[in-house]
């Protein structure tokens, strides 16, 4: 007898009762884009997310189910650029190409999209809510992903955004020398070493998205940092979640902000000497 094949077609989303969204009935994922809503927000109302400027990419894979890995692709298969062993079907949030964070903090499925990595480890497809091409920028990101959890990190989420008193800083080489910055930036107020014990790494000007500032942008959080400065660009954050990223810039150029005001206002700030820094680290354990 003839041996007939049959093919099994793969499961719709409302079969799977996904609904309208993704997010239905899923409390945890649902915050956490929610969160990265808000920390679009943020990154609006202080003036870092001109135009379609800045990008977040958060890897939710721990807040996927059965059903979501089932899901169909709704979009076409595209190649990543980079093979990244590590992502091996790995879910994220992308912030989309050319979206604005203004739009992203107020309808998140509508301006980015979750994206399954396929088993190449060097190609994705999007698979909700809507096909929202993800940032051009996303080969830069999803590099990092992958170095972190390949080291074995607990950071899930990588934020780049244009803080102005931080970018303003780099157009002075003075500050581009490793620590120099991080010295000053911790000194202004205690609690930027308290809450951002690794200070800032430092990146000379590269292409922005290029595979070199990817490296190079690795090659730092390697030696110890969790937010990068990128020169005349802007700053890389990686931490827990986007909150956690979010909050280490913040703190940081506020840093900056105390410098530049009292430049402004007609000194050199004294800032915090280095025997109240070294008893900062020891009285909270801090790594540096």
């Amino acid at each position: 007898m003839q041996e007939i094949n049959v093919t099994t077609p793969r499961p719709t989303r409302e079969g799977l009762g996904v609904g309208s969204s993704i997010l239905e009935g899923r409390p945890a994922l649902r915050a956490e884009v929610e969160k990265v809503a808000e920390v679009a927000g943020f990154l609006w109302q202080k003036g870092w997310a001109e135009r379609n400027g800045g990008n977040i990419t958060v890897n939710v894979t721990e807040l996927v189910d059965d059903d979501i890995r089932q899901m169909p692709a709704i979009g076409p298969v595209t190649p990543i650029g980079l093979t990244l062993p590590h992502l091996k079907g790995c879910y994220f949030y992308c912030k989309g190409t050319n979206m604005r964070m203004r739009d992203l903090a107020r309808r998140p499925m509508e301006n980015g999209s979750i994206i399954r990595i396929l088993d190449d480890c060097a190609s994705y497809e999007m698979i909700a809510d809507n096909p929202v091409r993800p940032t051009s920028e996303l080969p830069s990101h999803l590099a990092v992903h992958d170095y972190l959890l390949a080291k074995g990190s607990p950071y899930r989420a990588s934020l780049h955004t244009h803080p102005i008193e931080l970018v303003a800083l780099t157009h002075s080489q003075k500050w581009m020398e490793k620590d120099v910055a991080t010295r000053m930036l911790w000194s202004m107020i205690p609690e930027t070493k308290a809450f951002c014990p690794r200070g800032l790494g430092m990146v000379p000007y590269m292409l922005p998205g290029s595979n070199e500032l990817a490296e190079a942008t690795i090659r730092t959080i390697d030696d110890d940092y969790d937010v990068v400065m990128w020169e005349k660009h802007g700053v890389f954050a990686v931490d827990v979640d986007v909150m956690a990223a979010f909050d280490q810039i913040d703190v940081l150029n506020k840093s900056a902000l105390i410098y530049i005001q009292s430049r402004a206002m007609g000194h050199e700030p004294e800032g915090m000497s280095d025997e109240q820094m070294a008893e900062m680290t020891r009285a909270f354990n801090l790594p540096k």
